[in-house]
């Protein structure tokens, strides 16, 4: 096919797992949004439903898995958590008896009807298990809590439906990591054996709070729903943290996409007039909020890395610190939860903690007070909280990671207490509306413990409120604006197919708006002295909005389809025997994509240098450019020091950067020589430099090794670069070098976020020297402008520049980015050219080539001073 035909095919279909139902075919009694909401999840058949807390998520997803159970047969799952699946029994009766206040007796009359002698099939009631051997029914719906799946004692593939009820308590279960691997388990992955099968085929996801604070739980939503892969959604929306690999700062001009998509496939609904109903019996009760500071023990402020002494507690802003400060200030904090009871000591309540500790102290200061705590039997712990979920006993202590999602204490109590507060927003706010609900008839009070040295914490907890409530107001605004059409937001969606080409040129460049492949079309045949890019990494990053992103493809394979349309062109538009400078980076899969269940390298630069010889150019050399491993590792998680002492076989090593050199073949093979040699004057490239340069290393012996006594005192800065110049210069002693960073870290200056040591290279093929921040992302940040996702260093293309073209020849980079190898070439006396698909970094690109040109325009003083004497 031809290009237009690749692009035009890239264009998918919108994904639909299910089809239309008719009104007529819903239980009568179901109010107006739960029927507007049951339609749009079966006829989406995998899709999200983020209603809020007492909308009736339960209602709707009975009546939504039974609609999907007849259209696909087999047995239905729907996983929840603990003191959950009384609520389900109940609205399961309610369902098929029309036994509720709010239910008329026209209603209950309908119902009878449209039931009529199939009330099993029509308004089925689900059975709990915790064993597949009890699902007995190969029709039956089955309720079952998270951690019977979580432990392997039910396999989920063998349902046809599936929903899962406040996913969001999977957190609890040990972070994103187990959180994905779950999902993955319904989609079809085995976690034992990395067996890929066929998913389950109606999936549905039902939670009052799925955290826009938190994008990666809105990410694992989607995969399981099999809507988009995290890394797919993560390269099309985010930017990513270089410190964190999950942490996720998406994109300012992408932010109405990602809310418009997340849209398509999720329903975030507060009240019934989001839908376009009536809100009557629909409004939430009052919250009274009530802070409660109390001093904090400065007789335990601790000591600094130097070991002196602190005269005042740190603020607790970090994990370790704030529960330094819990620990030490729980009997204060108890005491004044005590003060607090002591003002309605009978009245029903429940008391939040977060450690052990605290449900210790709080079951010693309240005797005979029942609490749920993870170590405890399951059915125990079930009992307890649907036995203070009916108001048989007043009080309940608990943690929101065990009791705080999808409870609903709301009928007998209407106060709690947060002995403590904490970093984990979505707990906190789960617990709060255990109580805040529709249905609820009281003021709700809650009561926050805290102290002095925990008041960024408060701040920091109240902030993710508030960007909470704006997140959930954005995405009523998306459905009170789209409503329930998919075609309206499918529009919003759509990406732009082709581009108009815009052109920016002045003395010494030339780039250019376009698709690289289209520019490089148009380019005359051996008009190119070099080129210099970094190509796209496969699918790992999206740079634009376009179906001609080359980050926007399918996998590796489509990729290098894409490229099979570029590589030709490059090829035929660079001067026969010049070089094709091609920065490239071997990519990590995740064990949850390899199916291996570890980290493992993809061969990413091998696949290229197959790609270009396949075209046509031959292979010249392979450089090395040493990353940072510290760095790479908070990136990916792949290094970590704590697995490698767990298992030394799981871990690899740091992953390099390559410079792939391609010389396309001069046109007289007979000599080698290209066409226009790049030539060197020897009065400035000596004999001596050649020889170095030539040569496979360069080494000093130096005079003996540096003593780690010597480091002492010294700042990160020095300590560096003192440790430069001793693996440069001194024989190479690898566990002297380790008593050297062992030596630094005892001293508290060895950093976990970067590299301090790093191993130096004399080798002209290993660069160890690449400055990282020499890049054009340093004045897109000083301008606060959007920062490239991988920019090129200036040394990289500065050295190539340098070695493989001479002055006032044409240097070109196809994925101009920031336009930094047009940047280089102006400063270098060449003319740069460069084509950027991606309108914001092309117009910044543009204006940083322009101002180069400036630069180099403008005489200095002793230009100015020869000019005169010239003259004269």
């Amino acid at each position: 096919m031809d290009y237009q035909q690749f692009l035009e095919a890239k264009v998918p279909p919108a994904p639909v797992f299910g089809a239309p139902v008719a009104t007529a075919d819903l239980n009568p009694v179901l109010k107006d949004h739960h029927r507007a909401m049951v339609q749009w999840l079966v006829d989406g058949g995998r899709r999200g439903c983020f209603a809020s807390f007492g909308l009736g998520k339960s209602v709707i997803q009975l009546e939504t898995v039974r609609i999907c159970r007849e259209r696909a047969g087999g047995m239905v799952l729907i996983v929840i958590p603990l003191g959950v699946r009384q609520e389900f029994i109940r609205d399961a009766w309610m369902l098929r008896t029309g036994d509720h206040p709010h239910i008329t007796d026209d209603q209950r009359q309908q119902l009878g009807a449209w039931l009529g002698d199939e009330p099993e099939r029509r308004a089925p009631v689900p059975k709990f298990i915790r064993r597949i051997e009890e699902a007995k029914d190969p029709e039956g719906i089955y309720l079952t809590n998270y951690e019977t799946v979580r432990d392997g004692k039910l396999d989920p593939r063998a349902f046809s439906v599936a929903s899962l009820d406040e996913a969001s308590c999977l957190r609890g279960f040990g972070g994103t990591k187990t959180f994905r691997e779950f999902m993955a388990l319904f989609a079809g992955d085995d976690r034992q054996t990395g067996v890929k099968r066929p998913g389950i085929p109606y999936r549905f996801v039902a939670t009052a709070t799925p955290s826009p604070n938190d994008y990666i739980e809105l990410l694992a939503y989607a995969a399981f729903l099999g809507i988009m892969d995290v890394g797919q959604a993560k390269t099309r929306f985010f930017r990513r943290n270089s410190e964190k690999a999950d942490k996720l700062t998406i994109h300012p001009h992408k932010e109405r996409e990602f809310w418009l998509w997340v849209a398509s496939w999720a329903l975030f609904v507060q009240r019934p007039s989001d839908l376009g109903f009536s809100d009557e019996g629909y409004e939430l009760p009052e919250l009274d909020i009530r802070w409660h500071e109390i001093p904090s023990d400065h007789s335990e402020a601790g000591s600094e890395k130097d070991g002196q002494g602190r005269l005042f507690a740190n603020a607790a802003i970090g994990v370790v610190d704030a529960a330094r400060e819990k620990r030490h200030s729980l009997e204060a904090r108890v005491a004044k939860l005590m003060d607090l009871r002591a003002e309605d000591p009978g009245a029903h309540r429940l008391i939040w903690h977060d450690l052990e500790a605290e449900r210790h102290a709080i079951e010693k200061a309240i005797p005979g007070i029942t609490s749920v705590y993870g170590s405890q039997d399951l059915d125990e712990r079930e009992a307890a909280i649907i036995d203070f979920s009916e108001g048989r006993y007043p009080e309940l202590a608990a943690k929101p990671s065990i009791a705080g999602s999808g409870c609903n204490f709301q009928r007998f109590c209407w106060w709690a207490v947060f002995l403590g507060i904490g970093f984990k927003f979505n707990d906190f706010i789960q617990a709060i509306h255990r109580l805040q609900r529709f249905q609820q008839t009281h003021q709700v009070r809650i009561d926050l413990i805290y102290t002095e040295a925990e008041i960024q914490v408060q701040q920091e907890l109240q902030r993710k409120w508030r960007q909470h409530e704006h997140q959930v107001e954005t995405m009523s605004k998306i459905i009170r604006e789209f409503g329930l059409t998919q075609h309206a937001l499918n529009d919003q969606l759509a990406r732009s197919l082709g581009i108009e080409r815009v052109e920016a040129s002045g003395d010494g460049y030339t780039v250019v708006n376009n698709d690289c492949v289209l520019e490089t079309r148009a380019m005359a045949e051996n008009s190119i002295d070099l080129i210099v890019t970094s190509i796209p990494f496969s699918t790992q990053y999206e740079y634009s909005p376009s179906y001609n992103d080359f980050g926007h493809t399918d996998d590796n394979a489509h990729f290098w389809a894409q490229m099979d349309y570029l590589v030709p062109e490059l090829l035929r538009v660079l001067k026969p025997g010049r070089v094709a400078a091609i920065h490239v980076k071997d990519r990590i899969v995740p064990g949850g994509i390899n199916g291996l269940g570890f980290q493992t390298v993809h061969p990413f630069s091998d696949e290229t240098i197959a790609n270009f010889i396949k075209h046509g150019f031959a292979l010249l050399a392979r450089k090395t450019i040493v990353t940072d491993v510290v760095r790479e590792n908070n990136q990916t998680y792949r290094l970590g020091w704590t697995e490698q002492c767990k298992d030394g076989s799981r871990m690899g090593n740091g992953t390099p950067e390559y410079l792939l050199v391609f010389r396309k073949p001069p046109s007289d093979p007979s000599n080698g020589y290209a066409d226009e040699p790049v030539v060197k004057d020897k009065a400035e490239y000596s004999r001596a430099r050649w020889q170095m340069d030539a040569h496979g290393f360069m080494r000093s012996s130096g005079d003996r090794l540096l003593n780690p006594a010597e480091l002492e005192g010294m700042d990160q800065a020095a300590i560096f670069q003192l440790f430069k110049r001793h693996s440069l210069e001194e024989v190479y002693d690898f566990r002297h070098d380790v008593k050297i960073a062992e030596a630094v870290d005892e001293t508290g200056w060895l950093p976990t976020t970067f590299m301090l040591l790093q191993p130096q290279s004399w080798h002209p093929d290993v660069w160890a020297d690449v400055v990282r921040m020499r890049s054009l992302n340093t004045s897109q940040a000083s301008k606060g402008k959007e920062q490239h996702l991988c920019p090129l260093p200036f040394d990289i293309v500065e050295r190539c520049i340098e070695q493989y073209s001479m002055k006032g020849e044409e240097v070109f980079d196809p994925f101009g980015g920031l336009m930094t190898v047009p940047y280089c070439a102006i400063k270098a006396g060449r003319r740069g050219r460069g084509c950027e698909l991606s309108p914001a970094y092309f117009m910044d690109g543009a204006g940083y080539c322009a101002a180069a040109a400036k630069e180099m325009s403008m005489p200095s003083l002793f230009d100015a001073l020869e000019e005169e004497e010239n003259a004269a």
